[in-house]
């Protein structure tokens, strides 16, 4: 190989990651230019800072191709509400140390109280199952609390 030293200035290829994303099908870094796009519905997904973004995925692809099933795996995907409602309500309470009235939840997170409600058991239920499958997260049996 032959050593023709760095690259231009502003080339997105180079040691400089700043202009290059990952291919969401395949793990590709791909120029920013050079991405292809998609906003498809995901419960799971919540924005840093818009709460109506929330439920919106944006998907990056190297191609046509791998962006169609990007997009076809996720119109198989079914959208759960409770799952969203879980995540505002996590976002809402990451700051908080001491336990907190369902009212307060529902207003931190902008949900109604029955959605707040909704979330933290759907929360639970993700948890203890996999609580179930794995144990407690620090290796220790319930019972030795």
């Amino acid at each position: 190989m032959e050593d023709i030293g760095p690259p231009p200035a502003g080339d997105p290829t180079g040691d400089d990651a700043e202009g290059l994303d990952l291919c969401d099908h395949c793990g590709r870094a791909v120029a920013d230019a050079d991405l292809l796009g998609a906003l498809v519905p995901d419960s799971s997904a919540l924005h840093p800072t818009d709460p109506d973004l929330d439920g919106k995925r944006v998907l990056l692809a190297c191609s046509v191709d791998h962006l169609a099933a990007l997009i076809e795996e996720y119109r198989h995907r079914r959208f759960v509400p409770e799952e969203q409602w879980a995540g505002k309500v996590c976002r809402a309470l990451a700051d908080c140390d001491e336990p907190v009235p369902i009212s307060v939840v529902a207003r931190l997170s902008g949900l109604s109280e029955h959605q707040a409600v909704q979330g933290v058991e759907w929360h639970n239920a993700r948890a203890r199952e996999w609580r179930e499958r794995f144990g407690e997260p620090d290796g220790h049996d319930q019972d030795e609390y």
